[in-house]
């Protein structure tokens, strides 16, 4: 990886990035997000009285190994493409009632997770319209239940960038990128959310993973050449 041109902290300089750089800074944060983690027993205690416990009728599932079955009996009634889209609710007279059923037996489904996080940004709540939980309450019971999945991580900081709550946003970050195990579409949101936050190298390395993997969308290299930060 070349040279890259970054802005930190309100002044400019050039300097060299390599991938090890860049990933070694991921490790360590992520190493103190957990070490946190680790050492707030007593808060985990707390979410769970706020959150409820991880438990349900049917399930909970681990989204990422569910049988296609188990999928289907839940996804053709309550995750349709209508309820994906925020279009309609299904079995219910709001969106977020459906899912609310889908994320209570797939905890880490990260798909649903993205609709309800859309969903609370469009409703300017917290707590969406049919949801028993806060959208963060969501969030906290898909790390609770499956803690090395990178996938809510990623939607959890794509979540904080778009509130503006920047810290939130890259503890996120950090713990999806030391999760991330090779997922190409992971990596292209990655790159999506580090440009928003104004981090063209860290967007740069996630951009490069996704497409030396096949991704196939070109937005995120437009958007970084339109930036001036994108290196072939």
């Amino acid at each position: 990886m070349g040279a890259v041109m970054v802005v930190d902290g309100g002044y400019s300089k050039s300097r060299r990035f390599t991938e090890r750089t860049v990933s070694e800074r991921y490790q360590g944060a992520a190493r103190i997000v957990l070490l946190g983690l680790a050492l707030s027993a007593g808060a985990a205690r707390a979410d769970e009285a706020n959150c409820g416990p991880v438990t349900n009728a049917f399930g909970p599932f681990d989204y990422r190994t569910a049988t296609k079955e188990v999928l289907a009996r839940v996804e053709t009634f309550h995750f349709t493409p209508n309820v994906e889209r925020l279009t309609r609710g299904e079995t219910t007279a709001y969106v977020g009632g459906d899912i609310d059923y889908t994320l209570r037996a797939f905890p880490n489904h990260y798909r649903a997770l993205m609709s309800m996080s859309k969903l609370s940004l469009q409703q300017n709540r917290p707590t969406p319209v049919g949801s028993k939980y806060s959208i963060e309450c969501w969030f906290d019971r898909a790390f609770r239940f499956q803690p090395d999945d990178a996938m809510p991580r990623m939607v959890a900081g794509l979540y904080f960038t778009k509130l503006g709550r920047r810290e939130e946003a890259l503890e996120n970050l950090a713990l999806a990128a030391q999760f991330s195990d090779g997922n190409s579409n992971l990596h292209y949101n990655l790159g999506l959310a580090y440009l928003d936050l104004k981090m063209p190298d860290d967007a740069l390395l996630h951009a490069k993973k996704a497409y030396d993997a096949g991704f196939p969308l070109p937005g995120l290299r437009n958007r970084l050449r339109e930036a001036g930060a994108w290196r072939d």
